[in-house]
């Protein structure tokens, strides 16, 4: 149908002609996404007319057509003009059912006001059209679950497209609203449309406003009320502190629980994904005792995501994802959850505590890791997480140990060829990225107690240089965390092959001849000249810059002059980085 005639119509005022208009346009509009520029002025036309209707009392059918077209119509970017004034976004709040009764006028309104042509002359009409709504239209009057679940996408589709949506949102504290349902919402009896758009428009909010973000996790007690909705939504009891299990299923072993239903997990990934946005921000060291009450609950419902799966394994990933995302923002300390259930017959036990949720953790990541994609997004979460579980608890690393570097047996393949997690950890400390190269170090080098003759051992000399370099540890020694006390953990087969390996490639080789045998010391001084020069001559043209190893570890840049000193008083004797240190158990 012609855009003219449905805006015709729309004229009329008569709802049973718009409800005709407005369905017919609905149905031929629901699967559009593109919209046709040059109708750009009709469009708003029409956003304008359907607003109008809205604001006056209608029959529940043209309620749902007109805020079905508002919908369609919120997807263009370049026609939201009519939907984002004060007006517009308040009549949609309340047919969301979330509208706030009385909203302090806020500071930023005249920012959005004057930037909406014609709004001066809406003042007036909106606060009547406030009166109006108030006694035309309140949540309970408001029985069908369709039009809300209508009025949210539409809300959700602004606030997608329009920063000036988002402030106007957040004038109308809509948060409130939707935390208020929220509280009220218990799963068994809640629409699950409603309850998913509600949670969907709570992560919009908070991802884009950060004045949002903050107000949901303070004011509105964010991680308790989400905290409580992602158990009531997995169907959690309590058997024990800090122990989770799924109700009624006390005894059954996680990998035999039944999977997630997908409604489940679509609202539980909406969960996980608002309370990574609220915990952002939060200091990982230091939290009060309340606080830490609250992340350690949390923590104990994520550690039981972990251990979960949904109905297919693409939806199990995502789950998982979300989870380990989340998990990364908590306070380091509050992670010993994770360790606290009771070993069970199917557990994995290490140290007396139970491992399941770590082993997890370590074969999502290394599932991202042999997928190869975007590692910088896929891996580094699951990586870090990995990395500060294991600096701060020493069970944790130790185990991680165990299943990253055990003990070395084969001293003649390097560190980075072969298929075992190590081998596929330590190539990574050559990665293109940075960010990629530095976890990737990291890791290993906390398992390693952040020894520096340890971490040469496993990884070899030039796989380490990188992160040696950036801390100044060239020349051995270790930094300064807390671990215990060491413990032998060499093999025999490493022992007997110690004296033997090369510490720049971190395996045994076989003999080279030496290429300055039988040359004279004229011979030798003449072939080191020559290599100063070639040098030299890749410096002064860029192609190069030759550093230098002082005595506190760290590189310094070096002149054509010191290179001509080298030749016949070296700075400094190089060091053998390996036998720094003993190895030893973490």
């Amino acid at each position: 149908m012609d855009l003219n005639t449905i805006i015709e119509q729309m004229k009329t005022g008569e709802q049973d002609t718009a409800l005709t208009a407005l369905q017919g346009y609905n149905k031929e509009m629901n699967q559009c996404f593109t919209f046709n520029r040059e109708e750009k002025q009709d469009r708003e036309c029409l956003g304008e007319l359907v607003l109008g209707f809205l604001k006056r009392k209608l029959q529940p059918s043209c309620q749902l057509a007109c805020l079905e077209t508002v919908r369609i119509l919120s997807r263009d970017k370049d026609c939201l003009d009519p939907f984002i004034s004060h007006s517009a976004m308040s009549t949609l709040a309340r047919y969301a059912c979330i509208a706030v009764a009385s909203t302090a006028t806020p500071a930023n309104s005249h920012l959005v006001e004057s930037q909406v042509e014609g709004e001066a002359e809406e003042g007036n009409e909106a606060e009547v059209c406030s009166e109006v709504m108030k006694e035309a239209f309140s949540p309970s009057d408001n029985p069908d679950q369709e039009v809300i679940v209508e009025a949210l996408k539409s809300i959700c589709n602004i606030l997608l497209h329009s920063e000036r949506g988002q402030v106007v949102a957040a004038d109308l504290q809509l948060i409130k609203g939707v935390a208020e349902r929220l509280k009220q919402c218990h799963h068994s009896t809640c629409n699950h449309e409603v309850h998913f758009f509600d949670l969907r428009l709570t992560f919009l909010l908070t991802a884009l406003r950060i004045d949002i973000r903050a107000q949901l996790a303070q004011a509105l007690h964010g991680i308790s009320l989400l905290g409580n909705q992602l158990e009531a939504i997995l169907g959690l009891c309590w058997p024990d502190t800090l122990e989770t299990a799924r109700a009624g299923l006390d005894d059954v072993p996680p990998e035999k629980l039944p999977p997630l239903s997908r409604q489940q997990t679509e609202l539980a990934v909406e969960i996980l994904k608002i309370l990574f946005n609220i915990t952002f921000d939060t200091n990982r060291h230091n939290v009060d005792e309340e606080e830490a009450a609250g992340y350690r609950h949390l923590a104990a419902i994520l550690r039981h995501c972990l251990i979960s799966h949904t109905d297919s394994e693409e939806r199990t990933e995502e789950f998982h994802c979300h989870t380990v995302n989340l998990l990364g923002n908590l306070p380091l300390p509050c992670l010993d959850v994770l360790l606290m259930p009771k070993v069970q017959q199917a557990s994995i036990e290490y140290m007396g505590l139970n491992m399941d949720a770590v082993n997890k953790l370590l074969e999502f990541m290394e599932k991202r890791l042999d997928r190869g994609h975007k590692l910088k997004d896929t891996l580094l979460p699951s990586l870090n997480l990995l990395t500060e579980s294991a600096r701060i608890h020493r069970e944790t690393r130790k185990f991680l140990r165990s299943k990253v570097l055990p003990p070395l047996r084969d001293v003649k393949i390097r560190p980075e060829v072969g298929s075992t997690l190590r081998n596929k950890l330590v190539r990574l400390m050559t990665h293109i990225d940075t960010d990629v190269k530095d976890c990737a170090a990291e890791f290993l080098y906390v398992l390693c107690k952040e020894s520096v003759s340890r971490f040469i051992k496993y990884t070899g000399y030039g796989n380490a240089a990188g992160l040696l370099a950036a801390r100044g540890l060239l020349r051995g020694g270790r930094d300064s965390g807390i671990y215990s006390e060491d413990e032998d953990s060499e093999t025999e087969e490493y022992r007997e092959a110690k004296d033997h390996i090369n510490p720049i490639t971190g395996v045994v080789e076989e003999e080279q001849p030496n290429p300055m045998e039988g040359m004279t010391e004229e011979q030798k001084e003449y072939e080191a000249m020559k290599l100063v020069n070639m040098f030299d001559k890749l410096s002064r043209t860029n192609v190069i810059q030759p550093m230098q190893l002082t005595m506190d570890g760290k590189m310094r840049e070096m002149s054509p002059k010191d290179l001509h000193k080298m030749t016949h008083n070296p700075l400094f004797q190089s060091e053998d980085p390996a036998n720094s240190g003993g190895e030893d158990e973490a």
